[in-house]
């Protein structure tokens, strides 16, 4: 597991929140709450509570939930951060809208637990609630997220099935890299 206590040492370490995610929440209404998990420094949480929604992040890193935290009381933010293991998070019905932005990465060691975690998203959240996924569109990881949903017993609508490119500048050594995400926001029925 990485050291996100180390790496949040570098303020806005993953840059700006992608605009086509901002895009697709700018359009969306009524501005109901959103648990993002995995929310680092706030990346999305700062941007999408500007908007008005309420946001709750969850990460692991106490680093990041500070950073993000102090971000939002200097703008009079409606954000709130908790420190925990998000597979540990279990009240989804509180939630209209769930994030998970680059959160889940299939990997060998990690993929059963995640299949678990969309699985218990899918079971809990509010009829009509939103599911929202930016992933890496990198070997299967798209292919096995919608496997995963497919195969779920939740009825539910796609909304947005959309590519995009992250954009990664290390500031600090000039390194650069562009990756290519899938944005993948599900709806569901009942």
């Amino acid at each position: 597991m990485a050291d996100y206590n180390k790496y949040y040492q570098t303020r806005e370490l993953f840059g700006d929140a992608y605009p086509e995610l901002l895009d697709f929440f700018k359009k969306n209404e009524p501005k109901y709450n959103i648990l993002d998990l995995g929310c680092g420094q706030g990346r999305d949480a700062i941007p999408l509570a500007r908007m008005g929604y309420k946001v709750t992040g969850i990460d692991q890193s106490s680093v990041g939930i500070e950073q993000m935290i102090s971000s939002a009381k200097a703008e009079g933010l409606n954000v709130t951060g908790i420190v925990a293991d998000i597979n540990e998070f279990d009240k989804y019905q509180d939630f209209n809208i769930v994030l998970l932005d680059s959160m889940l990465h299939f990997e060998k060691n990690d993929k059963k637990t995640e299949i678990i975690l969309i699985n218990k998203i899918l079971k809990k959240i509010k009829k009509n609630g939103l599911i929202c996924f930016c992933i890496q569109d990198t070997n299967d990881k798209v292919k096995i997220l919608k496997n995963t949903i497919n195969s779920s017993d939740s009825e539910f609508e796609i909304l947005n099935d959309s590519s995009l490119k992250y954009k990664f500048e290390d500031k600090e050594s000039g390194h650069t890299s562009e990756t290519k995400y899938c944005m993948y926001i599900i709806k569901k029925n009942y």
